[in-house]
């Protein structure tokens, strides 16, 4: 394992102090927001600009790095991370932040593909099943560890802002001090909605869907949390349990999808989560460790289900069209996070904070629905035609880079340099 780790080691660190900041980031802004008296809309809106510009670095970072290089615009987007961050703590207004989450959005989206990039260029076909494996822990226990930070320190003060601007500052100097040759340009992302729907509706719709419930759920829990009373630990705590146990169950929901009809699980999974968010629903908050439960089991299937999608459209694709086709799908999965904070947020201040349960429920209700539903329009696909499923990160939006690097990518290598590395 050594051998496959200390290649890649340096961007590893940049990867987890990049994420550690977008951990901390994304559960600090929404506290702060609620503590300025924002209303659930205004920090939706905050959250629909991150997951905008988001969408548009993933167009844009490929045409720059043509232009003067992936160190460079490294460099500049990780400044621009640490200013985004810095703007948040002089410029306390709502319309402001929503322009500072926006270059938080493109910048960190650049980040990850230039990482990526470089981390696939360093690994083999015979290494990048455990270079995955790896990048995906370090995600999460960086994520994590971003969120804990906030209960370390206080919200309605400048600190938390600042530390958050170290951290994206610290990730530009394993990567920048790095000696390795630039890798190859970044993938350019083609959107063709069209053509993915035809070829898996199932995914089309579901990736929208998901996308509304990651959306919602990671920018709109924290409201949820201090709007309910739980401290910052406990906030910290019911996001930490839910991206554990997507983690744990990850692996289980996808390893039986490839033995049946994946859209039967895709079904399971949409009428579990809806499930569980009416058990959080009926029992409240009033027990910590009983709602802590309840989110535990809600987060086995309400992470998971975009695996899921991506998994199916490659069962219907050519081997050498995963790349493209889960790059589309990701495009599809950026609108659902656009959309979710945005319906939600009118939600939770028309009804209150706990709606949001009421909405994950209902968008979950429906994805199961719509995959069963599809199990009556169209055959599965023929068993040597299906691919196995890859569990995926799990604490972020994924990039195009992020499928290159997936192992089931190693087929598009194959096919067009016959070669074991990309």
């Amino acid at each position: 394992m050594n051998v496959s780790i200390l290649p890649v080691a340096s961007l590893l660190i940049s990867a987890f102090f990049m994420l550690a900041a977008g951990g901390l980031a994304g559960y600090l802004i929404p506290l702060r927001a609620v503590q300025e008296g924002w209303s659930t809309f205004q920090i939706s809106l905050i959250a629909a600009g991150y997951a905008l510009s988001f969408t548009l670095g993933c167009f844009i970072t490929p045409r720059l790095v043509l232009r003067v290089g992936h160190v460079r615009v490294f460099a500049v987007l990780a400044a621009l991370m640490s200013i985004s961050l810095l703007m948040h703590a002089l410029v306390v207004n709502s319309v402001a932040w929503i322009l500072f989450r926006g270059i938080a959005g493109f910048s960190i989206a650049g980040g990850y593909m230039v990482i990526e990039s470089w981390l696939n260029e360093r690994v083999t076909n015979e290494t990048r099943g455990t270079v995955f494996s790896i990048y995906m822990a370090v995600s999460m226990v960086a994520v994590m560890a971003g969120q804990f930070t906030v209960p370390l320190g206080d919200t309605a003060t400048a600190s938390l802002f600042m530390i958050c601007a170290i951290l994206y500052a610290l990730a530009l100097m394993p990567t920048g001090l790095s000696s390795a040759q630039s890798p190859q340009p970044l993938t350019q992302v083609s959107v063709d909605l069209t053509g993915l729907y035809l070829k898996s509706p199932a995914a089309a719709v579901g990736s929208l869907l998901a996308g509304v419930v990651s959306g919602s759920w990671f920018n709109l829990a924290p409201v949820f949390a201090l709007q309910n009373g739980l401290t910052n630990a406990q906030g910290a705590a019911m996001l930490a349990v839910a991206m554990v146990s997507g983690a744990l169950f990850q692996i289980p929901l996808g390893r039986y999808s490839d033995r049946i009809d994946r859209r039967y699980i895709m079904a399971f999974a949409g009428a579990v989560g809806a499930l569980f968010c009416g058990l959080i629903l009926f029992v409240g908050i009033g027990n910590i460790y009983l709602f802590l439960a309840a989110v535990f089991l809600l987060g086995s299937v309400l992470l998971p289900i975009y695996a899921l999608n991506v998994a199916h459209a490659n069962d219907f694709a050519q081997p050498d069209e995963f790349v493209a086709v889960s790059g589309g799908l990701l495009i599809i999965y950026g609108v659902g996070t656009m959309l979710g904070p945005l319906v939600t947020g009118v939600v939770m201040d028309r009804f209150g904070s706990s709606s949001l349960f009421a909405v994950l429920g209902l968008t979950l209700a429906l994805y199961g629905a719509y995959a069963y539903y599809r199990t009556f329009r169209r055959q599965q696909a023929a068993e040597d035609e299906r691919t196995d499923f890859q569990a995926i990160p799990l604490t972020r939006t994924q990039t195009p880079q992020t499928y290159e690097l997936d192992p089931r990518g190693d087929l598009v290598t194959e096919d067009e340099t016959g070669s074991g590395s990309t």
